[in-house]
């Protein structure tokens, strides 16, 4: 008989043998009747590791704890035996120890963890008291298999564990950053370079993370008037950690006013606020977001009080960021830079909407610290503030705060009222006084409405975020510091509405987008800005799922009007997309209008291109001939953009982007795409072998180690392995997939059991002519566990390298080594076992 087909039946014999014996026996050993079994060496049998259902040998193994079928972490594990008491001869129980800190890890409530008793050195828990818990080791995947009746456990959900579940990760290193470079040749006048840097450099050790937020610039200018600029800042050093037991975080350093209430300003100090992202998901904020029109390839940056906050490369077209932070809030300066050189600027005021707070509920922020400028140098006096929320009942909020110095003092109260069918709507007056040297004392109020309403019935939202009045001699803390210290005005803000909505019609297939705000002051003129997009998919004949949108902005600030409206068509056109785009600008000194022709594709590994080419006309200038193109990468080690633009009689330009991260730890470093500055990632480690696809773009690297970025914090994330994509001569023997719960900015680990090697079918012979007997394991250097061997030394064992060293075990102990050849055979290979 063919020896594979004969090794194939004897193992599925064998696996069904094992099954019936382990699963219906009533005691916990079993004596097996060797003479069943189709082997030429009835005598030469090695079942003792399969005589006593789930037996594991006492000792310390490295398992993944896995609570009711879900991954919890990886922990050192001791089995140990506990004798009878009895003193009847029997052998000995298998007990798994779990330690204190392991406890804590599986989420349970407190009662229930008062039920639990541990041994004289807390290094083993006795779950008796606690009715259901089940718990079972298994080599086989290297996992300790937890059950726990939902009962014993905290609130949990799908994407939420509670905070006896968060891991604060492992110590290490992190370098985030963004870099941007131009190059433009213009027909006449002198060619330019630029370049910027953005990014935070960090460093964690146990719940503590310390950031330095850095960034610089470089250009170049050629010709006769030319010449070179460059800086660069530490903008920012602060550290901070979560404190679950109050569900805030605690901030030391330089830092920028959080506040539902006050506007923000950089101080140093320290401040201890509540985290709505530590809530369950369903209970968090929203987060704002930027919109505009970019006219050519373009650099975006956010930034707030010259911190950068964010900065990326977008296409021509209307663009809409929604990757910020929750916590970012109060006005952003939003910069556009084109590729013919000429530069957008405004301002978002970001919506507020009304402070409602759960009934029963209470959030807080306290800070305390010195105002302090880019230079790292305080100013002004101390300063104390504070705010508190309260949900008083099931529909009621109440809330106010102060801040108080030498020269400035701020109080503020408030009240919010969920409205149910109507809405919810919030109202507030803060109180401020100031002393200026000049002015002497200033004393005014400000008024502030916010409202908002969900209109289930016809699919739109609908924010007012406010209506906020301030009489002339009001003043935020923003405008005293500006005032006093830098030589600013005093506050002059008069009125502030925001609003913004949206609506979608699903008959339609229709959705549109608004948002305006109006500023005005009370010694200069107003500002205005209008957002309005609006988009609609369509069938024409056999042709589907056709779009057509517009956008169109307009800006007003010192009397000058900006207006820009832009309008594409798409169509689907087998793996890319087909468009037109039409783009009108108004400056007041000047007019634009281009119209392009242009192609999108995503290709099969993720990458993506766009080319545009068309006409463009100037007031007082000819029409001219434009083209650009743009390709982006998402890479294992980087994300990259790079983009090119060129225009009849005007310039050349091209431009790079890249952004991404190294990340590095006790356990390996490796490079990685881009994620949130500063934040929550994981790092895993696949034993060495490298190109192992981690999640949905990523690799390990040639040392074994890879890092999935931005890394939700508090989420019950999750990170795998993708075995579709997975080498032909790699294999995973543990789960594919690991969960975590991390706190903010950790570095999570996890290993995954992965063996790279050639699958051979070996037959291993003793130096007197014998084999192995049926049942022996042969195991690699790490002890794992590679096959069985089978009848007459037969064996089929996979992940094996040349060279490689393997050990034989029966009878509980190593009992021969063999050693691979320096070239593997692709059929049998005889291995010499001494």
């Amino acid at each position: 008989m063919d020896k594979s087909l004969l090794l194939q039946r004897t193992r599925i014999g064998f696996c069904i043998l094992l099954t019936y014996f382990c699963y219906s026996a009533e005691g916990y050993s079993v004596e097996f009747n060797t003479d069943i079994l189709d082997s030429e060496d009835r005598n030469n049998i090695d079942l003792s590791r399969f005589s006593r259902a789930g037996y594991i040998m006492p000792g310390t193994y490295n398992l993944g704890l896995r609570l009711n079928d879900r991954s919890i972490t990886e922990q050192d594990v001791t089995f140990r035996e506990m004798p009878h008491h009895d003193g009847a001869d029997t052998p000995p129980d298998i007990q798994v120890c779990l330690t204190r800190e392991q406890v804590d890890m599986l989420g349970l409530k407190e009662d229930a963890r008062a039920k639990i008793l541990f041994d004289e050195d807390g290094r083993c828990a006795d779950f008796s008291a606690l009715e259901g818990v089940v718990m079972r080791g298994d080599l086989s995947t290297s996992s300790l298999y937890i059950s726990v009746p939902q009962a014993w456990l905290e609130y949990q959900d799908s994407t939420w564990l509670p905070p006896s579940r968060w891991e604060n990760g492992i110590p290490g290193m992190m370098l985030d950053y963004s870099l941007n470079t131009s190059f433009t040749r213009p027909v006449n006048g002198s060619q330019s370079q630029t370049a910027s840097a953005s990014g935070t450099l960090g460093a964690n050790a146990g719940p503590w993370r310390l950031r330095g937020d850095w960034q610089g610039n470089y250009s170049k200018t050629s010709g006769q008037n030319g010449g070179t600029n460059q800086n660069f800042d530490w903008s920012r050093f602060y550290a901070y950690r979560a404190v679950p037991a109050l569900m805030a975080k605690l901030t030391m350093g330089e830092d920028y006013l959080s506040s539902d209430i006050f506007d923000s300003w950089r101080y140093t100090g320290a401040s201890l606020v509540s985290d709505e992202s530590q809530l369950p998901p369903k209970l968090r904020g929203y987060a704002p977001e930027v919109s505009g029109i970019a006219r050519t390839n373009a650099k975006v940056t956010i930034s707030q009080q010259g911190r950068v906050i964010y900065e990326t490369t977008v296409a021509s077209g209307p663009f809409r960021i929604q990757e910020l932070n929750s916590a970012v809030s109060g006005q952003l300066d939003v910069k556009v830079e084109e590729q013919d050189g000429s530069v957008q600027t405004f301002q978002v005021t970001t919506a507020t909407i009304p402070y409602l707070t759960r009934p029963g509920q209470v959030r807080y922020k306290l800070a305390t610290g010195r105002p302090s400028d880019y230079s790292h140098h305080v100013e002004g006096p101390a300063f104390g503030t504070a705010e508190v929320s309260w949900g008083v009942a099931n529909s009621w909020s109440l809330y106010g705060g102060g801040i108080a110095s030498q020269d400035y003092t701020s109080l503020a109260v408030g009240i919010g009222r969920d409205l149910f069918m109507f809405g919810a709507l919030s109202a507030d007056i803060t109180q401020s006084s100031a002393t200026l040297p000049s002015e002497g004392r200033l004393q005014g109020r400000s008024y502030r409405v916010s409202y908002s309403k969900r209109f289930d019935d016809i699919n739109s939202d609908l924010t007012f975020a406010g209506y906020r009045f301030s009489e002339r001699d009001y003043m935020t803390m923003t405008e005293y510091l500006d005032a006093r210290y830098r030589g600013g005005s005093r506050g002059s803000s008069k009125e502030l509405y925001t609003v913004t909505a949206s609506k979608s019609f699903t008959d339609l297939r229709l959705s549109a987008y608004l948002s305006w705000s109006h500023q005005t002051y009370w010694d200069r003129p107003q500002s205005d800005r209008y957002s309005l997009s609006a988009s609609r998919y369509f069938d024409l004949g056999n042709w589907k799922n056709l779009s057509a949108s517009v956008s169109a902005t307009r800006s007003e600030d010192y009397g000058r009007q900006d207006d820009s409206a832009w309008l594409t068509m798409s169509i689907p056109l087998g793996q890319g997309t087909a468009s037109y785009n039409g783009n009108y600008n108004d400056s007041g000194s000047k007019r634009t209008f281009s119209q392009t022709a242009g192609w999108y594709q995503r290709l099969d590994n993720g990458d993506s291109y766009r080319l545009t080419a068309g006409t463009r006309n100037s007031s007082g200038d000819s029409m001219t001939t434009q083209a650009s193109g743009l390709y982006s990468y998402r890479g294992d080690n980087a994300d990259v953009t790079a983009n090119v633009g060129w225009q009849q009689n005007s310039y050349t330009s091209a431009g790079l982007s890249v952004s991404g991260g190294l990340t590095a730890t006790a356990e390996g470093a490796a490079l990685h795409g881009s994620s949130s500055r500063g934040g929550t990632r994981m790092m895993v480690s696949t034993d060495g072998v490298g190109n192992v696809p981690i999640g949905r773009n990523g690799k390990t690297n040639m040392f074994g180690i890879g890092v999935e970025p931005s890394v939700p914090s508090y989420y019950r994330a999750s990170t795998s392995v993708d075995v579709n994509r997975l080498p032909d001569d790699v294999e995973i023997s543990s789960s594919p997939v690991v969960e975590a719960a991390l706190t903010e900015g950790a570095i999570g680990f996890r290993r995954f059991d992965v063996l790279k090697g050639a699958k051979v079918i070996a037959i291993f012979a003793l130096a007197d002519g014998t084999h192995p007997p049926f049942g022996a394991s042969v195991r690699n250097a790490k002890n794992r566990e590679l096959g069985m061997v089978s009848d007459g030394g037969l064996a089929w064992i996979s992940g094996v390298n040349p060279d490689e060293e393997l050990t034989v075990f029966w009878g509980g102990e190593a009992r021969c080594r063999a050693t691979l050849p320096p070239l593997i055979p692709n059929g049998q290979s005889l291995l010499p076992c001494r």
